[in-house]
């Protein structure tokens, strides 16, 4: 699920650095490497995305300085902004949104309320239903939800 859900972020992250795609692939293995060492030190599992980035860009200028000695390298400032992850972040989003759209109510309007952090009473009063069926209704939502992304996917 993290693979799929930042994998892409970081292949971008990766070859925006200017790596041969094998390049790439040992900077996105090195940085789930580092993931796996400094795991027990995240504390905000919020964060994970942007540790990841920043953590596949220091992998990557760590390829570039082996590969090019002597030749000055971009200074890596954690949290400037990455176009190539800026425009995969955008149209991930885009389509999330469009997969949303497509659901039927309550789905529809649930996962927006989710996505806004509207609590359950906030939810349930909304869509007129008691509290204790929000959460069994979501995860069936979420469900249909990755159904649809799925099925996009394989068509394209």
């Amino acid at each position: 699920m993290l693979e799929s859900r930042y994998g892409p972020r970081m292949w971008a992250t990766a070859r925006a650095c200017g790596l041969s795609e094998a390049d790439a692939a040992d900077a996105v293995q090195g940085a789930w490497l580092r993931l796996l060492e400094h795991l027990h030190t995240i504390r905000d599992p919020s964060g994970i995305g942007a540790w990841l980035a920043t953590t596949t860009r220091r992998e990557a200028m760590l390829i570039l300085r082996k590969e090019r000695p002597g030749v000055p390298l971009p200074e890596i400032v954690p949290g400037d902004p990455d176009p190539a992850a800026a425009v995969l972040e955008a149209d991930i989003s885009r389509r999330l949104w469009n997969a949303v759209s497509g659901l039927h109510e309550p789905c529809r309007t649930l996962l927006r309320l989710v996505a806004t952090d509207c609590g359950n009473r906030q939810v349930a009063g909304r869509l007129g239903v008691p509290v204790g069926s929000v959460g069994p209704t979501r995860s069936r939502c979420l469900e249909r939800l990755r159904t649809l992304i799925h099925q996009q996917e394989t068509v394209q």
